[in-house]
């Protein structure tokens, strides 16, 4: 979960990552959006050092295949976007629709 640095100042629309997470000074693990602004991804407070570092190799891993995820969505917005079905909501439809996908690949299995 993402929140920008201002809690008030959180967009109600999903912002994309410009560029791959890094710890800040803080040790707070961030993103910039392409909106310019930074974000901070909130991690569980029991997660160490090397569990942090883990997880930004696998984030670091990810960031061609995020980009390709990315491309695909732009290529399906254009295709489906038009006078019946504007751009703010064809990408609700998409993220949705995503989300909806996926979410059962996410639930914990039997122990």
């Amino acid at each position: 979960m993402a929140s920008s640095d201002s809690a008030s100042d959180r967009p109600d629309d999903p912002v994309t990552p410009h560029a791959t997470p890094i710890l800040d000074d803080q040790g707070r693990l961030t993103y910039v959006g392409d909106d310019g602004r930074r974000y901070v991804i909130g991690l569980p407070p029991e997660l160490d050092e090397q569990s942090v570092e883990r997880l930004m190799q696998a984030l670091r891993g990810g960031v061609g295949l995020f980009q390709q995820i990315e491309q695909l969505s732009r290529r399906w917005l254009q295709v489906v976007s038009g006078p019946e079905l504007d751009g703010p909501a064809a990408l609700a439809l998409l993220l949705t629709t995503l989300e909806t996908a996926l979410e059962d690949d996410l639930e914990p299995g039997p122990p």
